[in-house]
């Protein structure tokens, strides 16, 4: 797929993994709508794109909504879904929170709405991209609910693809990213990350651009679908 002149519709584009998806689909000549719930967001994001990105407050979780935008892009080439959904329960399981552990799957609800609803209006060359993470396949103690929707996530990519043919669909499965999704700042915010990656192959979190150039791969490449690309710094090895 040449992405010059194709129509994007990014939903959690606004912020980390998904504005910077965002941006370099603009940067190939994309025109982008970056869909987000957080209005202080969306103002952030308007400082750093042009005039190829419009954007939209819109919840993954509120369908009608969805399919008012799907409708009206009609025909649209591209769909990346990053948005988180809400909150991510941590901690041992035996001790969590369940409502809590329930709660994290509006990832997957947000991106089971996002590709029921919009497929049916895409162009049938289209392609779609959702994000899962390197712990549905090395889970840690704590991240167990993490984990879960992680698997879910490729587990459904892989079950649907053969059903929307010809339109594709892949997953791209992030390791530690320096993203605003990890609140700290400064020192701290060096010493967390510089924690959660030393054992790490590659000791340092990675960038958002950095996967979101994974994400474009999965959208160029006509020849993958139903397919997980790790950029997680070797955190699947031993």
């Amino acid at each position: 797929m040449d992405l010059a002149g194709r129509r994007a519709i990014v939903l959690g584009g606004t912020s980390g993994i998904g504005l910077a998806v965002t941006r370099q689909l603009e940067g190939s000549g994309a025109t982008v709508i970056a869909g987000s719930r957080s209005h202080s967001n969306i103002d952030q994001a308007k400082s750093v794109t042009g005039d190829g990105v419009s954007f939209r407050a819109i919840d993954v979780l509120d369908r009608a909504a969805l399919t008012a935008l799907f409708e009206e892009q009609d025909g649209f080439d591209i769909l990346v879904n990053a948005a988180t959904g809400g909150e991510r329960a941590s901690g041992p399981f035996l001790q969590m929170d369940l409502d809590g552990f329930q709660g994290s799957f509006r990832k997957l609800w947000g991106y089971t709405n996002s590709v029921r609803l919009g497929t049916a209006h895409m162009a049938p060359a289209g392609a779609i991209t959702l994000v899962s993470g390197y712990p549905a396949r090395k889970a840690n103690p704590g991240s167990s609910a993490i984990s879960t929707v992680g698997n879910a996530v490729e587990g459904f990519v892989r079950a649907i693809a053969p059903e929307i043919a010809p339109r594709r669909i892949n997953v791209v499965s992030p390791g530690i990213i320096d993203t605003p999704m990890f609140p700290a700042e400064g020192e701290a915010r060096e010493q967390f990350l510089a924690n959660a990656t030393r054992n790490m192959l590659v000791k340092r979190a990675g960038t958002a651009d950095e996967v979101a150039s994974a994400i474009l791969l999965t959208l160029q490449n006509d020849y993958m679908t139903g397919t997980t690309i790790d950029v997680d710094g070797g955190a699947l090895l031993p």
